[in-house]
């Protein structure tokens, strides 16, 4: 409600402003017309400022900070250029002494609040012991690294809406995934092409906040890409997100918050109990004789005593152990014939599964 009155008054003042220029003795009397057509130009620049401002309903307030700044400042060097004018200006009451002053403050207001949106990541206004800067959404913005994006996991993550930080995705990033998507080896051009369909979706999702950071800083020069990270992380006081272990240890060392994606998956597997029952296939032979091995649906492995023997078969044995690795979790597990007949395991997809004869 506050914001239609906002509106109304807003329109009000246009229409009020467009009579009084229409009216003025400063405007010209010929061509006869004129006055109409100036008070139709003020209201129809009130109405498109309407329209712009309802269409973009979702505003960003780096950039609406960068605006009022802008105007302030170059409102504020229009009265100083126009003080240190006013010699050679003409007497007041004049068409240039009027215009001349709009003229100009309207290119220094534009040159002002340009140069602020485009540098508004580093926008600082400085007053001493004060300092406002541009406040992030979320605790700490994170910064993407190219194995998270052609990972995929980080999208599957945000849209949950756990993540409420901001997204930063460098232009070096990007360079190097577009780099791997037009490599000669197959491999790597899919795995650069799914990094760039997973950049791609998270921009097209209108919830998540996410920018493009395009400047070269002076420190970037002649710097790996993962330094880069580094150094940016630290710019924007930031955190890396990232799948690669050595970048990880690297951003500890010089004092980089990290988020592993490895790290958080691993976090979220089921804890497994000594005595505890798990079923899973047999899909290969383990590193000792009567060792099998299988996999659960997240990914863990499970080496079962005495499984080798039921290879391509899906048994029920009991948790022995669970080993806790930089690689993720492993489970040891031991097959017992009388946990196998408590709890058969059903067919899978129609196949008939065959009674043990051992």
């Amino acid at each position: 409600m506050a914001l239609i009155i906002l509106r109304l008054v807003f329109l009000m003042v246009a229409v009020g402003l467009g009579i009084q220029i229409a009216s003025s003795e400063l405007l010209p009397k010929y061509p006869p017309n004129l006055p109409p057509l100036a008070f139709g130009l003020v209201v129809v620049v009130a109405v498109a400022v309407l329209v712009i401002d309802v269409l973009i309903r979702r505003k960003r307030i780096e950039v609406i900070t960068a605006v009022y700044f802008g105007l302030i400042i170059g409102l504020f060097l229009t009265y100083i250029v126009k003080l240190a004018l006013t010699p050679v200006l003409p007497e007041e009451g004049t068409l240039l002494a009027t215009y001349v002053p709009m003229v100009l403050g309207l290119a220094l207001c534009y040159t002002c609040t340009s140069v602020l949106l485009q540098t508004k990541d580093d926008f600082r206004f400085i007053i001493p012991y004060v300092e406002f800067q541009r406040k992030a959404k979320g605790n700490t913005p994170l910064i993407l690294d190219t194995s998270v994006i052609i990972d995929g996991r980080i999208a599957d993550v945000v849209e949950t809406r756990v993540l409420e930080s901001q997204l930063v995705m460098p232009q070096f990033v990007i360079a190097e995934l577009q780099t791997i998507a037009d490599s000669s080896d197959k491999l790597r051009r899919n795995r650069g092409r799914r990094g760039l369909d997973v950049l791609n979706r998270l921009r097209s999702d209108k919830q998540i906040d996410m920018v493009i950071f395009d400047r070269d800083l002076p420190e970037f020069e002649g710097q790996p890409v993962d330094q880069k990270l580094v150094l940016l992380a630290k710019h924007l006081d930031g955190k890396v997100v990232t799948n690669d272990f050595n970048l990880n240890k690297v951003a500890k060392v010089q004092n980089v918050g990290v988020v592993n994606l490895n790290e958080l998956a691993n976090s979220l597997k089921p804890i497994f109990l000594p005595g505890e029952e798990v079923t899973v296939r047999v899909m290969k032979p383990g590193e000792e004789t009567h060792q099998g091995v299988g996999y659960l649906e997240d990914g863990t492995m499970v080496v079962i005593e005495n499984g080798r023997q039921h290879l391509g078969e899906q048994v029920t044995a009991l948790v022995t152990s669970v080993l806790q690795t930089n690689a993720g979790r492993m489970v040891f597990a031991k097959f017992d014939r009388s946990v196998a007949k408590a709890a058969p395991s059903k067919p899978e997809n129609g196949e008939a599964q065959h009674a043990d004869s051992a």
